[in-house]
């Protein structure tokens, strides 16, 4: 039976839709999830973290299977294992069945965004075709990110938080139907069926560890036996993990990428990135409704500026890049992300939305793709092309871990100053406010840092093709 390319087209992007969907639209939901199942201020973040820990560590593995089972088999797998866990996610009643259900969650997500991809890449043409589809399929992630937060507003206000994971039940089950009629199966290796399991647990695990010593030592205390043990373990498992990397026949990060100046230096600067962006969205959705008393639709439609910025920055900063080359772009988006983090810093409990955060969301929405579109051509543009979906899988995979990382230096630190605030005798929402504020500095640190790591950046004048591909993966 004859598909049509662009019907199979339809089909991933609304996966990729519904994966890039789930990382904003809990978000807004957070206030209500952390009051209905008494989820501790320090805990609160591993409903983010689950998630985006577990997808950054098996996303490479999730790649490899589809190589060697064939993309569309481990699509569904992945497509079916999202949605019973989003099920389960919204049917948790404790913060540990939650947490557990975002972490399996996320594995699926590893599933299918690889092997939506493989299979696109197999389906167009390379050439005119493959970009039109590479810029459907970004385009649509890229509005799913924007649309999550209102709909996770509309569905926490109107229904329940429970809702913004079962949405993605009967989505799900669509799609599963559709996907023997629209979708071929197509195997495109030959290769040995060698699966790097072994690395994919030891570094999801030694990652984890890092971050969970990292959260614990706020009520433990740095010097705790409990935080140094833990941060031993996780160093332990990452070395273990390099190790077994180097001595693996087929690794899931091949460790001679990183001879590259341009993907080691790219790599770092897409996860300090994605520790900016993360922190910042889970800091702003928190504060939105404990601090400015907003309704969960409301924070969902204050963000959307900042959603429209980075769409409008993703087509300039295409057009930039071929007249004044990546890393010019790059430093551009970094400083622009270090002003909108300083602004949003400086908001308080009484300000104006418009005077106070507008003017921060829509500059970070600009600085935030500005990296992320340079970083991600120039992470590829010394490895060889056969290594290329390698190297990109990397550093897609830094930039999850990196956000996961930040996002639990910077919750810890922020949780750390409003309590010192509370002890102090300051209220509850002043407290709150600091915490927020202090939080989003740090941020902005990781911001800086990403400006000085571009100096070290190669200049690269990019062809209309890997813009393309760049601009659909940031």
């Amino acid at each position: 039976m004859r598909r049509s390319p662009w019907a199979t087209l339809t089909v991933l992007a609304l996966a990729q839709f519904i994966v890039v969907l789930d990382v904003t639209i809990v978000n807004v939901a957070l206030p209500h999830i952390q009051a209905d199942l008494n989820f501790s201020a320090e805990s609160l973040q591993w409903v983010i973290n689950a998630y985006t820990l577990l997808f950054g560590g098996f996303l490479l593995l999730g790649g490899r299977m589809a190589d060697l089972l064939g993309p569309r088999r481990v699509f569904v797998a992945g497509l079916l294992l999202f949605g019973v866990t989003s099920l389960v996610a919204g049917l948790s009643n404790s913060p540990e069945f939650l947490i557990g259900a975002r972490a399996v969650q996320g594995l699926g997500g590893a599933l299918l965004s690889p092997a939506a991809l493989a299979i696109l890449t197999m389906t167009f043409a390379h050439g005119r075709e493959r970009n039109i589809a590479m810029g459907v399929w970004g385009g649509l992630a890229g509005l799913g990110g924007t649309l999550g937060v209102v709909a996770g507003g509309v569905l926490v206000d109107s229904l329940s938080w429970q809702w913004v994971f079962f949405v993605n039940v009967p989505i799900v089950i669509a799609l599963v139907a559709v996907v023997p009629v629209f979708v071929r199966d197509v195997r495109h290796s030959s290769g040995r069926r060698t699966f790097d399991t072994l690395g994919a647990l030891l570094g999801t695990a030694g990652l984890m560890a890092v971050v969970y010593g990292v959260v614990r030592s706020e009520p433990a205390g740095w010097g705790s036996a409990e935080v140094v043990g833990v941060l031993i373990a996780g160093v332990v498992l990452l070395a273990a993990f390099v190790v077994v990397e180097r001595r693996s026949a087929a690794p899931l990060v091949p460790m001679r990428l990183f001879r590259s100046r341009a993907l080691s230096v790219s790599g770092a600067s897409l996860a300090l990135n994605g520790a900016a962006f993360l922190s910042m969205f889970f800091l702003t959705a928190i504060y939105l409704q404990q601090v400015r008393g907003d309704t969960a639709l409301e924070a969902g439609v204050h963000f959307l500026p900042m959603g429209g910025a980075a769409i409008v920055g993703a087509l300039l900063a295409s057009q930039l890049v071929q007249r004044v080359g990546t890393r010019t772009v790059q430093l551009a988006g970094a400083g622009l992300s270090v002003v909108g983090l300083l602004l949003l810093s400086q908001a308080d409990a009484t300000g104006s939305y418009a005077s106070q955060l507008l003017p921060g969301l829509i500059i970070f929405g600009f600085g935030i793709i500005g990296v992320g579109v340079p970083g991600q051509i120039t992470a590829v543009s010394e490895v060889r092309h056969a290594e290329a979906g390698a190297a990109s899988g990397v550093v897609n995979a830094m930039y999850q871990v990196g956000g996961a990382l930040g996002l639990a230096i910077v919750t810890t630190l922020s949780i750390t100053h409003t309590t010192n605030e509370l002890t102090h005798g300051a209220s509850q929402l002043s407290a709150l406010q600091s915490g927020f504020q202090r939080g989003l500095l740090v941020a902005a640190l990781f911001a800086v840092a990403n400006v000085l790591l571009t100096l070290a950046s190669p200049q690269l004048q990019p062809t209309s093709e890997q813009l393309t591909e760049a601009t659909a993966a940031a």
